[in-house]
């Protein structure tokens, strides 16, 4: 998605300028224009797509920040009596869009200044303005207003090493999960698996209570909520012994094994001024994952049905773009063989910083944010390396769900799976990247293994739930937090809470 500046042109009708982020590469910003708005013909000039298809100028508009414009656009387009239902739908989305937007997106210049000099106190305005015009503060200009995400001066500390070493050291620092450094779990999977021949191995048996909480009157007194709690599909040889114990209200509808994104569908009527509580407790034995690959054996994959789907693009999120196209040059050069292809593109991705992450549901293109915002978060830096592995031939799939520890960490977290053949497919998570644990073989681990302390609830992304949504789901990509609804619409992010807790138990297979 492009993040407007205060440079640059605006989008219109009639002109196809567009803010542009300062933190993109100059060389790459007139061909991102091209490829995300379909070029100027495509989007703003008399005579085009746009003219026929509202959505298309609906979208452009909202990504270069003219939302009064969009607005005007969709309540035009909605007044057509031509319009299909599902144009409707879409429509009304990208209103809902931008609400989102301007909920991520909340803070003012001096908003931002003011959240940095709790950890900087002596912040000077020039080096506020360098970090800015370096695209090191995300931000958008919605109708002409520059206005700061929410998370942009926590997210500086992770991009600016300047930035950090400013950091008033009495200030608690943010906490890495215990899985992104090596440790003795790491190598306990290493050496079992060396050791048995085994690719499953070191199983926990965990138990995890797992609740959503609605605001009091998010919904009117008497009205029944629906909402929707993610829980793990048993995957052989990963996760298996799942079992549901119990839920609240006890009443429930568990998902089939073949929902991609499983959850436990739950009712419970909204009581004036109380919190609605839904929950459920389960338990699982999850295995961690091992594979010594020797890249002399990996060979192309085979040009099977079955993996067809996973060498595709998928729009919106896995498209091969001209800058996708370029990247992947610029780092796969003349390498042929697909592990070690994966190798260079796994370093790649890895390299691009950590943030924390804008919601999914506001963004139209997710690779392709990933490659030009500069940072990414979990999900963003999986689906770019998915785009990539794609791109070159290598199957490669999503995986999510949540990592836990023997203590008291817990995240929401995102990974996937490529294919290499003969070893079929192997795990992968570039967010926790390289182990730098001076071992080779180690360091390596998350590029064909994976640890125990993560349960997946989706093996795949944007799918449906089971039963059916009725309205717009808060969360369109993944599915970690659940979703919840009334009959007068979806319940957003900002009127509920979650919990997650989990405890590994006595090892059983």
């Amino acid at each position: 998605m492009l993040h407007s500046s205060d440079q640059g042109g605006v989008c219109t009708v009639k002109d196809a300028q567009v803010s542009r982020p300062s933190s993109l590469r100059g060389e790459l910003r007139a061909a991102l224009i091209a490829v995300f708005l379909g070029g100027p013909a495509a989007v703003c000039g008399a005579g085009s797509t746009a003219a026929s298809d509202p959505l298309t100028e609906v979208r452009a508009l909202i990504d270069s920040g003219h939302f009064a414009n969009a607005e005007a656009r969709i309540a035009a387009a909605l007044a057509t009596p031509s319009l299909s239902a599902g144009q409707r739908e879409q429509l009304a989305f990208e209103r809902e869009r931008m609400r989102r937007i301007r909920l991520d997106f909340t803070l003012t210049a001096a908003d931002a200044q003011a959240r940095l000099r709790r950890q900087i106190p002596d912040l000077t305005p020039a080096e506020f303005a360098a970090w800015d015009a370096a695209g090191l503060l995300e931000h958008e200009v919605i109708d002409g207003r520059t206005l700061y995400f929410k998370r942009a001066p926590s997210n500086l500390f992770h991009l600016s090493p300047a930035a950090l070493a400013r950091r008033n050291s009495s200030t608690p620092a943010w906490t890495d999960g215990p899985m992104e450094r090596a440790n003795a779990h790491h190598r306990e999977v290493r050496e079992q698996a060396l050791a048995t021949g085994k690719h499953s191995v070191a199983p926990r048996h965990v138990r995890v209570t797992y609740s959503i909480t609605v605001n009091p009157d998010a919904a009117p007194a008497g009205e029944t909520l629906r909402a929707w709690l993610p829980f793990p599909r048993a995957l052989p040889g990963q996760q298996e012994n799942v079992r549901l114990i119990e839920s609240t209200p006890r009443q429930h509808t568990l998902a089939p094994e073949s929902a991609l994104q499983r959850t436990v569908y739950l009712e419970q009527p909204a009581v004036a001024g109380k919190p609605t509580k839904f929950s459920i407790t389960y338990e699982l034995t999850v295995f961690a994952q091992y594979n010594p690959i020797d890249p002399d054996k990996v060979v192309p994959a085979p040009a099977t049905p079955a993996l067809a789907k996973y060498v595709a693009e998928r729009p919106p999120h896995i498209v091969f773009t001209d800058d996708i196209r370029r990247f992947s040059r610029e780092i796969v050069g003349d390498e042929k063989n697909p592990y070690r292809i994966a190798q260079k593109l796994f370093a790649a991705v890895d390299r691009i910083p950590w943030a924390g992450a804008r919601e999914y549901s506001t963004i139209t293109n997710i690779s392709d944010y990933a490659l030009h915002a500069g940072h990414a978060d979990c999900g963003q830096q999986t689906l770019l390396l998915m785009t990539l592995l794609r791109l070159n031939g290598i199957p490669a799939r999503w995986q999510s769900g949540w990592v836990y520890s023997d203590g008291d960490y817990n995240n929401m977290h995102d990974w996937g799976w490529l294919y290499l053949a003969p070893y079929g497919w192997v795990p992968m998570d570039v967010t926790f990247g390289r182990l730098d644990s001076g071992d080779a073989q180690l360091d390596g681990f998350y590029l064909g293994g994976l640890d125990a302390y993560r349960i997946a609830f989706n093996d795949d992304y944007s799918q449906p739930l089971v039963p059916a949504k009725r309205h717009f789901r808060s969360e369109t990509v993944d599915s970690q937090r659940g979703e919840v609804e009334w009959r007068g619409g979806n319940l957003y992010f900002d009127q509920w809470d979650y919990d997650f807790e989990a405890h590994v138990l006595a090892t059983q297979r």
